[in-house]
Formats: structure tokens, sequence, C-alpha cells
């Protein structure tokens, strides 16, 4: 695996062994950040259960202020903070080795303008960590999540988080959702605390 484009073109990154880590092809990383690309200077980007941490260096290596990087396992942890320093974004990026929705809890920013999130498929962790970001201050109405999930994961229960969906982009056995704050539902909400 390497980093595709930016200022640590082409630099190769270590990988996490084992059937937990599932790092994202180059392919699909390319697609991903030719959509993301508009939006990446100059932000902060979340990578939750970042695996090697491949997602987030790219977002760093192509313009992102700052990049959080969640992930509880020991090995991939150790491997996002040797990539880190190899690739020399280590002052620009945060670790945090802890759960994901324990993460999502601690983090202290103004806004967070993409968030990645690449679960293990059938950790069923989508669901609880849309509910812990569907309450921080930080996901605002311009912050755009992008859930990595196998094909047929039905994400119809984003709605009930304040959340819609606004794209998929579809692959051979996976895709990536596109989710944003559904201001009805945050309106509504408030209205009816009122």
């Amino acid at each position: 695996m390497r980093v595709i484009a930016g200022e640590a073109r082409s630099l190769p990154l270590k990988t996490p062994q084992g059937p937990d880590t599932r790092p994202t092809t180059d392919r699909i990383k390319e697609t991903l950040f030719n959509i993301l690309q508009s939006r990446l200077p100059c932000n902060v980007f979340l990578d939750l259960c970042s695996g090697s941490g491949g997602i987030g260096i790219e977002a760093l290596s192509r313009g992102a202020r700052r990049a959080y990087f969640v992930e509880s396992g020991k090995e991939a942890a150790r491997c996002i903070a040797d990539n880190l320093h190899f690739t020399g974004f280590e002052d620009r990026a945060v670790l945090l080795r802890q759960d994901v929705v324990s993460a999502v809890l601690a983090i202290r920013e103004k806004e967070a303008d993409l968030i990645f999130l690449d679960p293990p498929y059938r950790a069923n962790l989508e669901e609880p960590v849309l509910a812990a970001l569907s309450g921080m201050a930080y996901v605002t109405q311009h912050t755009l999540l992008i859930v990595e999930a196998e094909k047929n994961r039905d994400f119809s229960f984003s709605r009930q988080y304040g959340f819609y969906v606004t794209r998929e982009k579809i692959y051979k056995t996976n895709k990536h959702v596109f989710l944003m704050r559904d201001e009805s539902h945050e309106k509504g909400h408030l209205s009816g605390q009122l």
C-alpha cells in the first residue's frame, strides 16, 4: 500500500497483519479522493477505525490541516504511528488508541470537515458511531461523513440519528456511503424541546 498523491506521494505504508484490518485498495482510494479533493485543503479529517492509517495519511498528503486517527487494535495503532513518522505527518496528526465510540466522544474540535468510517464488516459499529456523532457539536451541517461498508448494507437507520444519505458509490463487493446532517431533523428535534 502507498500514498497516491500529494506531499507524500508514492511513499509505501505498513499494513497490520491479520483478518481484522482490510486496507482500502489503491483504486478505490483514488476514486474516493477524486470525489473529496475539493474539500480537503486546510480541513480537519477524522479517520475512524483507521487500520493502517492509509486514508487519513492520504488526506494529510493532499492538504488536510489536521487528521485524527482512531484505532483500538495494538498492532494497527503501532502501524499508524510508524506510518505517520515515516511520512513526516506526526505534527498534524492525533492518534487515539481506543474504541471508536469513546474516541468520537473525546474529540474536541470546532468543526470536523470530513469523517471517514471503515469498521470491520459485520461488527455492526455503523449505528453506534452515527448515534455518537449525532450528539457532537463538531458534526455540523457542512460535515461530510463517508462510511465504507459491504455492498448490501442498508443505511436507512441513519435517519433516526439525524443523517441522510447524499450519495452511494458502489464497487464490486463494497461501497462508500456519503451522509450529512439532516437540518430538518435538527429543527424538529429542537422545536420539540421548546
